[in-house]
């Protein structure tokens, strides 16, 4: 460090400058604007009133502005952009003469813009077009810019923040609508259930019905057969008989089955030998009764 500004300095002396890389030297001669020195070695006799005014960098520079400003429907928002500027070798001059704050001219002409488009917007639109809003900041800048010797190379937002209770209840409103989708999609799930177990509940019905029926049938189907063999296989019996003697049977088989049990409901009914005769009776009647209903 100490040899190079020694080296600097007597360079200086000798009247030779030094220009950096991706930088320019501004050269004046008794106080007037001559030369633009590109990077290289220059030699600047400082007897004849030749001296570097100043540096000017051409690299690529970041300014982050933060802009205070309010929407359409009142909401005020902070938008952060971000503007990315170098200066124009070609232009060097003005870039160096005609601006003495480059940051602060760049902070002002931001400022005129986004506080002219986004009060021109809802909050949602603003964050829908934030595009339309860089776009719309780099072309004024590049317009005003480039009459001072500076390229706008890229314009971003970066960010657009609302008040931390606007934050707050947008939050809310969010949460509140998925909420009411999920109860709607829970209730549409409660009602498919529902459904099914209806649907479920109707054929099992129907299904048991079907058994029932069939059960019945081949009862029916049974005692008719049984009848019928009894009386070919004993002449000069009816069928009264007949249908005595399987009443009779299927009573005792049934107090068997509730004897055998010892888990089993029994229904005490008389059950002597003179009952089974009124039994046989009642049983007759009920379905002869219903054979005439139909």
């Amino acid at each position: 460090m100490w040899l190079d500004i020694k080296t600097k300095t007597m360079g200086q002396v000798l009247g030779c400058v030094q220009v950096d890389q991706s930088t320019v030297a501004i050269k004046e001669t008794f106080g007037k604007f001559d030369d633009v020195l590109q990077p290289g070695c220059h030699c600047l006799p400082w007897c004849l009133g030749s001296q570097v005014a100043g540096h000017l960098s051409l690299r690529v520079q970041q300014l982050d502005v933060r802009c205070e400003t309010k929407t359409k429907d009142n909401v005020f928002v902070t938008v952060v952009a971000s503007i990315q500027y170098r200066a124009l070798a070609d232009s060097a001059q003005d870039a160096f003469y005609k601006l003495s704050n480059t940051r602060n001219q760049i902070q002002a002409y931001v400022f005129d813009v986004i506080r002219a488009s986004v009060p021109k917007l809802d909050l949602d639109s603003s964050f829908e077009q934030k595009n339309d809003i860089a776009k719309t900041v780099e072309s004024e800048l590049e317009k005003a810019m480039s009459h001072y010797g500076y390229e706008i190379v890229q314009t971003l937002i970066v960010d657009i923040e609302p008040d931390v209770h606007v934050k707050k209840a947008m939050n809310e409103i969010n949460a509140a609508s998925r909420m009411r989708e999920a109860a709607s999609e829970k209730a549409e799930a409660e009602k498919i259930l529902q459904i099914k177990r209806a649907e479920g509940e109707a054929e099992s019905k129907y299904l048991s019905g079907l058994g029932i029926a069939r059960q019945r049938q081949a009862i029916v189907d049974g005692l008719r057969n049984s009848v019928l063999a009894f009386s070919e296989s004993v002449p000069g019996t009816s069928s009264k008989d007949v249908m005595d003697m399987v009443l009779v049977t299927q009573y005792f088989d049934t107090l068997k089955d509730i004897g055998a049990s010892s888990k089993s409901n029994a229904v005490f009914i008389p059950h002597g030998p003179g009952a089974v005769k009124d039994i046989a009776s009642q049983i007759r009647d009920g379905l002869l009764q219903g054979k005439a209903a139909e």
